[in-house]
């Protein structure tokens, strides 16, 4: 019997990228032998380098170099080339749908019910509007059991080669980082996309560990603002705007334990098993139980019963978690370092 040849798409973000990883994992073991594709885009695919469950990483860049109708045809004739006979497509997106359809891949599931699924006839999962509500790794996962998966391990992993584990141990080093000493991960941007504490409780944060612990503070790119307001901490500390994403994983590796909102970098931590503290906001969209770390030793700090109902400002973007203190993420941390 041939071998199956099956493509996963995940051109996403950081986070759902991650969380596709128990999928990619659970095909390959699930079918012996099968040739395993996976198409990512140009930023966060480069989290499935060295994955030894993907036997092709395939970028996706439609606003670059597979821009046009010439570069979507192009990709259409790299999937013919690889002959896939399954297609699973966790975030719905047409493009992909037709890319796939086109491409003569038989059996195509996705998620939702959109015209353009119905058109290319592509199977769907539903997420029955999400009741009862799963983890994100556990919906992506049904795409596999769609056709016959039947590992439910949603932890998810990430793989770093040993040049990169040097190279981390190397920057950490020669900033004057010990090993030997707890490094505490602060991640305070979270480019609004969920509740986040603001930019000045974080710095507050680091006013209390910064004489006990080294902090490795991650503000992103081209991010001058924040630069500016974690700037006094950068003599004695590492205030990080790399936009290497290996560079970052392999430093993450390193680190004791990270302090941040619900981001991609929480998920990169929780996949290389770094204990993580994150703030959570209870509202179903937004909840640990959907987007929580998995793998991990994991803290979670939410608001106080009753503050969603009463002083949240409505758009949970727009939350700043008022009611979790500077004390309460510090005591977690400490509790977690003590371990």
């Amino acid at each position: 019997m041939r071998p199956r040849r099956i493509l996963i798409i995940r051109p996403d973000r950081i986070g759902d990228v991650v969380l596709t990883t128990p999928l990619i994992r659970a095909v390959k073991q699930t079918f012996p032998g099968c040739f395993v594709g996976v198409m990512v885009n140009s930023i966060s695919g480069v989290l499935l380098k060295h994955d030894p469950h993907i036997d092709l990483l395939i970028t996706d860049d439609p606003n670059g170099e597979n821009t046009g109708h010439s570069g979507f045809w192009k990709q259409v004739a790299l999937l013919r080339k690889y002959k896939f006979d399954t297609g699973l497509m966790p975030l719905p997106r047409e493009r992909h749908a037709w890319m796939m359809f086109l491409a003569g891949i038989k059996r195509r599931i996705g998620v939702g019910g959109k015209i353009y699924q119905v058109l290319t006839a592509t199977k769907t999962v539903s997420r029955n509007k999400y009741i009862p509500l799963r983890h994100e790794a556990d919906y992506v996962m049904d795409l596999g059991r769609m056709i016959g998966v039947t590992n439910d391990d949603i932890t998810t992993e990430l793989y770093l080669s040993d040049e990169e584990k040097k190279r981390s141990i190397k920057f950490l080093t020669d900033s004057g980082f010990s090993l030997d000493q707890p490094i505490i991960g602060i991640n305070p941007s979270s480019n609004n996309s969920v509740p986040n504490w603001t930019a000045e409780r974080y710095v507050q944060l680091c006013n209390q560990l910064a004489d006990q612990y080294q902090l490795f503070i991650n503000i992103g790119i081209s991010n001058k603002p924040m630069e500016e307001q974690f700037s006094k901490f950068a003599t004695k500390h590492i205030v990080y705007s790399g936009s290497d994403l290996r560079e970052l994983m392999a430093i993450c590796s390193m680190l004791s334990l990270l302090v941040s909102s619900s981001t991609g970098t929480q998920h990169i931590a929780a996949a290389l098993k770094i204990p993580t503290v994150t703030m959570f906001c209870p509202l179903p969209a937004c909840s640990h139980k959907l987007w929580g770390s998995l793998g991990n030793a994991a803290e979670v700090i939410q608001p106080d019963e009753g503050y969603c109902q009463g002083r949240c400002p409505g758009d949970p973007k727009h939350c700043t978690f008022d009611d979790i203190s500077v004390q309460t993420v510090l005591e977690r941390i400490n509790a977690v370092i003590q371990k």
